[in-house]
């Protein structure tokens, strides 16, 4: 397989196995009371959403799994290969054409085996924190699959003394936002996979090509200062309360976007702006939803926005900066902006045209200024 030269997936699943903590204790018949109530959960947000988005959204048949923290691992296993096998069959054929036969397989094995374990790493600390995640991109005939981590959000309702009905209902709300954005539109998950096709074809695997590419960044942040940054996000979704972080100076230094070539560049801003509107959509939604049908939601609200306030105050959050996380929660803020903007400007029948096709997808620039995506797509008021 193309992508086990990348990538050795038994060495990522056995190092998240290793690394994934249990979750908290609960007995068998709570564990199962846990599971239906969260089915049940999913099932009434998904009408609720579909209520209040006006959005349409045909029965695709699409699961609800409510996993483990290794269940979450692995189904975020399977997708990273989904994604990654056209990546890996580039750098294979780099490898057939460049490197001799006999190093190539050593520098193969070597290189995927560290790969291997980075992956299953970075799972393991993610699958501590996700409590819910729409997967479009995971294995199958592309109907998508919505994941709900039950150890997670019964540790979370606990923590926060809230309720744990209305608290899985509050979850639920926003991740079915997200199965019904790429249910209602059925082009969605094709231009995503297509933008991520032209990244990659855009990428050069020459190692020595890349290394010359750090060393510019180096000798630019010794040197003349710092280029500007474009947020973006490639990490499963983290729902995040309320409260917003600080906004980031449009001169932070993030070091992928330096080593990218323009073209990558544009391709990473298209698709930062498109997840930005899923993930700003979805906090709507939510937002809108939650006070009609979740009585305590600002107590969830409130505790959640307190909890969030101190893990910035932990040593993890330098790794969660460095591992985007913080970019992740700029988007719930930036692209939530951006549509309560619009909706107030034209109303959600209004807001409801930038599903149309890609082009009226927010480009970056809009989602900073809505006004400007208002002047350029023709809006019905409503």
């Amino acid at each position: 397989m193309a992508s086990e030269e990348l990538i050795d997936w038994s060495v990522a699943e056995a190092t998240a196995r290793r690394l994934v903590r249990p979750g908290p204790a609960v007995g068998p018949r709570q564990a199962e009371a846990a599971v239906a109530e969260l089915r049940r959960s999913a099932q009434a947000a998904q009408g609720h959403v579909r209520n209040f988005a006006k959005l349409d959204v045909p029965d695709d048949g699409s699961p609800v799994l409510v996993v483990d923290r290794g269940g979450w691992v692995n189904a975020n296993l399977e997708a990273v290969q989904e994604l990654s096998a056209p990546l890996a069959e580039k750098v294979r054929q780099w490898r057939e054409g460049i490197v001799p036969s006999g190093l190539r397989s050593a520098a193969g094995v070597a290189g995927a085996k560290l790969t291997g374990v980075e992956l299953g790493s970075l799972l393991a600390y993610l699958s501590h924190r996700v409590l819910g995640q729409y997967d479009p991109f995971g294995p199958g005939d592309g109907t998508g699959r919505l994941l709900l981590v039950a150890p997670n959000i019964v540790q979370i309702e606990r923590e926060l003394g809230v309720d744990p009905t209305d608290f899985r209902l509050w979850v639920c709300l926003h991740e079915e936002t997200h199965r019904v954005q790429f249910g209602a539109v059925p082009w969605l998950r094709e231009h995503i996979l297509g933008e991520i096709g032209t990244l990659i074809a855009e990428l050069e695997v020459e190692p020595a090509v890349f290394v010359e590419r750090v060393k510019a960044v180096i000798r630019t942040v010794m040197g003349t200062g710092v280029a500007p940054s474009t947020r973006h996000a490639d990490v499963p979704a983290e729902r995040v309360g309320e409260g917003a972080d600080p906004v980031t100076p449009a001169t932070e230094l993030s070091l992928l976007d330096m080593v990218r070539t323009p073209a990558q560049r544009a391709v990473i801003e298209r698709l930062t702006a498109v997840m930005t509107l899923l993930e700003g959509h979805a906090t709507y939604v939510m937002d809108g939803v939650g006070p009609l049908v979740v009585p305590s939601v600002a107590e969830i609200s409130r505790e959640f926005g307190r909890r969030r306030s101190k893990a910035r105050l932990r040593p993890e959050a330098l790794l969660r900066k460095l591992l985007g996380l913080d970019a992740k929660m700029r988007q719930y803020r930036d692209g939530e902006r951006f549509v309560r903007s619009v909706v107030d400007e034209a109303g959600i029948d209004g807001f409801n045209r930038v599903w149309t096709s890609p082009n009226t997808l927010p480009t970056q620039a809009e989602i900073g200024d809505p006004a400007a995506w208002i002047r350029r797509v023709p809006l019905r008021r409503g």
